[in-house]
């Protein structure tokens, strides 16, 4: 695209962008926001690819007719042409903000420690705690560690006389079998896990199920925060709610530490995960506006990996902290040394641009070509663009036949891509053998993954490697459903486990790419918004997975196989995309994707 000294910025992102989105994967773009980046993917009025190429303009994109229309890989802007497209000072601001994501992996993830279940039984007098266990639930009649025998008088009996004076009472009393509930319990303290909010809050027999409400309140916090963090970010700016949300990120995740009440617990969890989606939209965002063209790619990757490596670090975290508190005290005290970095990172220059705050631009334009080894003209000029606004609403996504297909299928896919995503990251602790080791090699396993599908992303249509991701992921769940109860296969089964979140992680990598190419820029933002809610509804369900392995043992994985094969499938009533290179193979692949539909 050409470049004159009067262009305004434009925001036209190219679409592997999308992809970047919460470590929760949770999509963090607004609907103001998306309308503000959108892909330059063409179509006719009727929502459908449009064979001839046209112009596509953003929001707050320049509206000069002469614009000729170029491959959004390669379109630029002003402040791209004055401090360079990618430097060093570029490579350096984008790695700093994908530190952000570090504290947020962790406290998504988190409760795969500080949740996880405790052996525990029905609490013993304090005179006889040298009783062995085993005796002890025997003599109590305690099979379900919820209820023990009524009307034993336990002080008068001793650790000798205990089975004699125990069959004597329960002769006098008729040994009715009446039960009572225990109030009170012990734990285990030898499993590896040690205190967790199971043991510190008694969250067992008939509060067992608030564990899942603690983290259905952290995603709840999370879907609100990815509705409202977009258009805080637009109105106050990138940097101002990345660094608000991350000292209110920090003091929410230390204050966790040292909360007694549950209740306060509950409400510091759904603050932290609202807080921690802005963290990361405005993180993202910033990132993605420091550079422009192709690079904008890259900077996405930069706040993409972090994610798989954070992973691994907190299961190394939790293994030798083995609390939840010192964990918690763990992941949070990162954030406060993210904080200085203020006085580093500046704010968005494309949005102080539009803003019309051209000197703070200015400031930053030189700064960045100065750090790039770059001369500036003498007489450069800024010209804040003209902003436009969109009207389009959640209707039109069925207006035509073509919308009202990609609609259905996309909200079907992100919600069925994020339950099993998130219903094998947050569940590692209900499949059996190390946690710790499994969560590390869940981690580990995604960096290829999303490499790999990057690249071919790249290279071929997304179609039916999208679909492919799927229908593997299901097969490898399906094996792992197969080996369930079978102890002397875990090894196996955590083997299929793996390939199951290598391939749902390449297809969680390609989602959001492919489902921003097939909706026609107008509307894009409304049909990424209403597919964000899909997903938030994903991950508030995502909590109470573990639940079904308590109806039946193969029931979990049996569940992931199903939504897995429906994903695949439903991913081929999708138009295939294809790799736009150019102007003139834009427009040949437009036409044939306008043939498809």
């Amino acid at each position: 695209m050409p470049k004159h000294q009067g262009d305004a910025l434009t925001h036209d992102i190219h679409p592997m962008e999308m992809e970047m989105e919460l470590e929760l994967q949770l999509p963090l773009l607004s609907a103001k926001e998306q309308a503000k980046f959108p892909l330059c993917a063409m179509h006719d009025t009727a929502g459908k690819p449009s064979p001839i190429a046209t112009p596509t303009q953003s929001p707050m994109a320049s509206a000069d007719p002469s614009t000729v229309p170029a491959d959004d890989e390669d379109e630029t802007d002003v402040i791209g042409e004055l401090m360079g497209h990618y430097g060093k000072w570029q490579l350096l601001m984008t790695v700093l903000l994908s530190l952000f994501q570090v504290p947020n992996t962790f406290h998504i993830s988190s409760s795969i420690y500080q949740a996880a279940n405790k052996e525990f039984w029905c609490q013993r007098p304090q005179h006889l705690q040298q009783l062995p266990i085993d005796v002890w639930r025997n003599l109590s009649g305690s099979q379900d560690n919820c209820r023990r025998r009524a009307g034993i008088d336990w002080s008068q009996l001793s650790n000798d006389s205990l089975p004699t004076q125990l069959q004597q009472q329960a002769a006098a009393l008729g040994d009715d079998g009446k039960h009572v509930a225990c109030n009170s319990w012990e734990y285990e303290t030898n499993d590896n896990v040690g205190n967790t909010w199971t043991s510190q809050w008694d969250l067992v027999c008939d509060k067992e199920h608030l564990k899942n409400v603690a983290e259905m309140f952290f995603l709840l916090g999370v879907a609100t925060g990815g509705i409202i963090s977009g258009y805080l970010s637009d109105k106050f700016g990138r940097k101002t709610m990345l660094f608000i949300s991350a000292v209110l990120q920090t003091i929410f995740g230390l204050w966790l530490c040292f909360c007694s009440s549950f209740e306060l617990y509950l409400t510091l969890r759904a603050l932290l995960g609202l807080v921690s989606v802005s963290v990361t939209y405005s993180g993202l965002i910033l990132a993605i506006e420091y550079v422009d063209g192709k690079w904008r790619t890259i900077a996405g990757m930069y706040n993409l990996f972090p994610l798989p490596i954070s992973y691994m670090m907190i299961s190394g975290l939790a293994y030798l902290t083995q609390d939840y508190q010192r964990l918690q005290l763990c992941i949070g005290i990162p954030g406060i040394f993210l904080c200085f970095l203020w006085f580093v990172v500046p704010e968005s220059p494309r949005w102080l641009l539009v803003k019309g705050r051209i000197e703070e631009v200015r400031r930053i334009i030189e700064a960045a070509a100065s750090f790039n080894g770059r001369q500036l003209p003498a007489d450069y000029q800024l010209t804040p663009p003209t902003q436009e606004s969109s009207t389009q609403d959640v209707t039109y996504l069925f207006r035509s036949s073509y919308l009202r297909r990609i609609s259905i299928c996309f909200l079907c896919i992100w919600f069925t891509i994020n339950l099993i995503y998130y219903g094998l990251i947050l569940n590692m602790s209900s499949f059996g053998g190390n946690v710790y080791l499994n969560s590390a090699l869940a981690g580990l396993v995604e960096i290829p993954a999303i490499a790999v599908a990057m690249y071919i992303i790249t290279k071929v249509g997304k179609k039916w490697l999208f679909c492919a991701t799927l229908f593997c992921t299901g097969v490898a769940c399906f094996c792992a459903a197969m080996t369930e109860g079978r102890e002397d296969l875990l090894w196996l089964k955590i083997t299929f486990l793996m390939m199951g979140k290598f391939t749902i992680s390449a297809g969680n990598t390609i989602m959001p790419v492919y489902t921003a190419e097939l909706y026609p820029t107008i509307i894009r933002n409304v049909g990424v918004g209403a597919c964000n809610m899909a997903a938030g509804l994903a991950l508030i369900l995502t909590p109470y997975l573990s639940l079904l392995n308590k109806i039946e043992g193969h029931l979990l994985m049996t569940l992931l196989t199903a939504w897995s094969i429906f994903g695949g499938f439903v991913v081929l009533f999708l138009p295939e995309t294809a790799v736009r290179k150019n102007a003139a193979t834009t427009e040949s692949r437009q036409a044939n994707a306008a043939k498809q539909v």
